[in-house]
């Protein structure tokens, strides 16, 4: 599937920022939004000077949920961005560099424990921002997991969970040399995502679709 995607659509070179932080910002913001929300977010914390850890520092509450309105839901975003700040302030003297010298395991721990941080946002900062290898997972891999049965689901179960997605995609690497990893899981949850925006939305959309043959096959 990597490679029909990858063939069908190019490299996608994510993520689309200038520096890890506005990375971090990004994931946050994504957060039940469209891109193009969260791109206007980003505009307006540009403008205002707090796409960098000390703007962000600096900036009251107020402003921030006024800056980040187009990204919707202002009222949980605005403190969860404050509230990583502080940690990073506490824990790591306000530097990323140092946030990023904390092993993996051990980080992405320390993130699910932030409010507004789930697994996709704490791999989404890991992968992107941090370049660690670790894979992610979204609704649109969801879906192109059960509509192509790539998983077989327990009794009882109607839907794959975040960890079984994301297990899914390591274990289809785990072949691949270890130092190439990271760009793969980077480059192919970018490919689902392009991918799942074209054809396999809410309702799929599988003529002319790069992974068309693969669904033949299994319903044939």
């Amino acid at each position: 599937m990597h490679n029909e995607l990858l063939r069908a659509y190019g490299e996608q070179n994510w993520w689309p920022a200038k520096t890890p932080f506005e990375v971090i910002l990004g994931a946050y913001l994504t957060q039940n939004t469209s891109w193009k929300a969260v791109e206007r977010s980003l505009e307006n914390l540009r403008a205002a000077g707090a796409l960098t850890v000390h703007g962000l520092r600096a900036i009251p509450i107020g402003k921030l949920r006024r800056l980040i309105r187009p990204s919707g839901f202002i009222v949980r975003k605005g403190p969860a961005l404050k509230a990583f700040v502080k940690m990073l302030d506490k824990e790591f003297g306000g530097s990323l560099d140092a946030m990023a010298a904390m092993p993996t395991e051990a980080l992405r721990t320390r993130l699910l424990e932030l409010p507004g941080v789930g697994p996709e946002t704490a791999d989404a900062i890991l992968l992107y921002a941090l370049g660690r290898a670790v894979p992610m997972a979204d609704e649109y891999l969801r879906r192109i997991a059960e509509r192509h049965e790539l998983i077989d689901l327990p009794a009882g179960r109607k839907r794959i969970s975040y960890d079984q997605l994301a297990d899914l995609t390591r274990r289809t690497f785990a072949g691949d040399p270890a130092e190439s990893r990271a760009q793969l899981f980077n480059e192919f949850h970018a490919l689902t995502v392009a991918v799942g925006k074209a054809r396999c939305g809410r309702t799929a959309r599988c003529e002319g679709c790069p992974l068309e043959r693969d669904r033949e096959a299994h319903s044939s």
